[in-house]
């Protein structure tokens, strides 16, 4: 197997939160990401999935070390980006950007179109004055926006545009690698098709490799060549888009599967069974952390942690039945502990 570009290894982020319930302080701690592994190769691009609240946007700040792990380990060409110091840490992350969910709260609106374009070059010291308007120039052409937009203001375009500006900046300084976080999901339906396309032309053009995270499996089976499945801070499958989505091992991956629209409107929709709590990062429950709400889950699930293990080439899932359907069993799910 061919170096990866980058290898997440045991990456976990914890916070502490306090809460009060009457007189009582209560200091709590939520895994948003307890243990996560991944590998990315030059020019793929990889799809971390899952609900809101999993933990895959945190998983990508951490990975860019943009909040800072709790644990774990993050190598990126071969070089372990937590051991690194602010020094180090800047001239690395001229090989690394990230397009945000949002391009209006990730762009200073005090700051002109050409300023926030050109901040990275500014910060790298890549360019002189006069080359940084050039390449500006040029980005916002790569974009699809006219350079004479370099001289407006974030509030004077739509939501479609400023996600441009904001791929823009991204890829200013040339990155190898860059961590798209949900990147059309609050943009209008009419543009997202236009903004996947361009993403996925400027990998082509640029050689870069993609950290997908997403919720939208249309775009995610459409877009990537591998996905990860996450839930409760965890992965629980990984594999090859088409096959991960057409013959799901896991239940959940099965649940997300059938839950997704279907573009052919005369097909009936089959949704997968399941039921009970949904569980919160502070409380996790014992063993498999999908059993309160799945139908496959017996005794054993409340016990153990299902490993993530390979259970057919280039595909890994975290389940004692994996593969097994719904029907074919007849007890409920274990309760919770």
């Amino acid at each position: 197997m061919n170096a990866a570009l980058l290898e997440v290894t045991d990456l976990q982020k914890r916070f502490a939160v306090t809460r009060r319930q009457g007189l009582r302080t209560i200091h709590e701690t939520v895994r948003a990401v307890d243990g996560v592994d991944l590998r990315l190769q030059a020019g793929e691009t990889f799809g971390l999935v899952g609900e809101s609240g999993c933990g895959k946007s945190t998983a990508g700040r951490a990975i860019l070390r943009l909040i800072e792990p709790s644990g774990g380990a993050v190598r990126f060409e071969g070089v372990d980006l937590l051991s690194l110091g602010p020094e180090a840490l800047r001239q690395t992350r001229r090989r690394l950007g990230m397009v945000f969910q949002d391009p209006m709260s990730a762009l200073n609106p005090r700051m002109s179109v050409g300023e926030a374009v050109a901040e990275p070059l500014v910060v790298h010291q890549t360019v002189d004055r006069r080359q940084a308007r050039e390449r500006v120039a040029t980005l916002l052409a790569q974009v699809g926006l006219e350079p004479s937009h370099m001289s407006r203001y974030p509030h004077e375009f739509s939501g479609g545009q400023r996600q441009r500006i904001g791929i823009a900046r991204a890829i200013a300084t040339e990155p190898r690698l860059l961590v798209l976080d949900e990147p059309i999901s609050a943009l209008d339906v009419s543009v997202r098709a236009q903004v996947l396309n361009l993403l996925m032309d400027l990998q082509e053009s640029l050689g870069m490799a993609y950290l997908l995270i997403a919720h939208d499996l249309s775009v995610v089976r459409h877009a990537c060549s591998r996905v990860a499945v996450m839930y409760l801070g965890i992965i629980v499958e990984e594999g090859p888009a088409e096959t991960l989505f057409s013959s799901p091992l896991h239940p959940y991956t099965r649940a997300l599967a059938m839950a997704a629209p279907s573009p052919n409107p005369t097909r009936r929709a089959v949704r997968a069974p399941l039921q009970g709590d949904v569980p919160t990062s502070v409380e996790i429950p014992s063993g498999c952390r999908f059993r309160t709400r799945c139908p496959l889950a017996v005794a054993r699930c409340a016990e153990e942690r299902p490993p993530l293990i390979e259970a057919a080439p280039g595909r890994r899932v975290a389940c004692f039945r994996a593969g097994e359907a719904p029907e074919a069993t007849a007890p409920p799910p274990a309760p919770r502990a």
